[in-house]
């Protein structure tokens, strides 16, 4: 398994880590079979969407930071980011890709994205390759 560091900038955003999971891909030196994505953070994610449109992402965060506003009274998580927490279970701690000779195989406009809900910080992903 490798592990990806990141430091994210913002209270939220999404990072393209296609170019690092491809590498884990390719050291890994499977040919054909999965590669899993996890995120191991309660206030982040993993997803595949768009990269062509740049407004794709902020899109996807204007509608996440509209379904869950930062500050609720309703809240009642003591840290003060049950936001983020909700946007994290929302989009989900790990996305699950096919190798195919040796490399991601996904759609023309596809990319992976880590999301930050509760930036900036110091992240991890976790890449895991199986197969032959």
């Amino acid at each position: 398994m490798e592990r990806i560091e990141l430091r994210t900038h913002e209270r939220a955003e999404m990072i393209d880590i296609t170019p690092a999971v491809a590498r884990a891909v390719a050291r890994s030196g499977v040919r054909a079979g999965l590669c899993q994505v996890f995120v191991p953070h309660t206030t982040a994610g993993v997803t595949i969407n768009e990269n062509t449109d740049p407004a794709v992402r902020q899109d996807i965060l204007y509608v996440l930071g509209a379904l869950l506003p930062r500050t609720d009274p309703a809240y009642r998580h003591d840290e003060g980011n049950s936001a983020a927490h909700a946007a994290s279970t929302l989009v989900g701690a790990s996305q699950t890709i096919p190798v195919h000779e040796g490399r991601l195989e996904m759609g023309t406009w596809q990319a992976v994205f880590f999301c930050e809900f509760d930036g900036p910080r110091q992240r991890q992903v976790w890449v895991q390759v199986i197969g032959r």
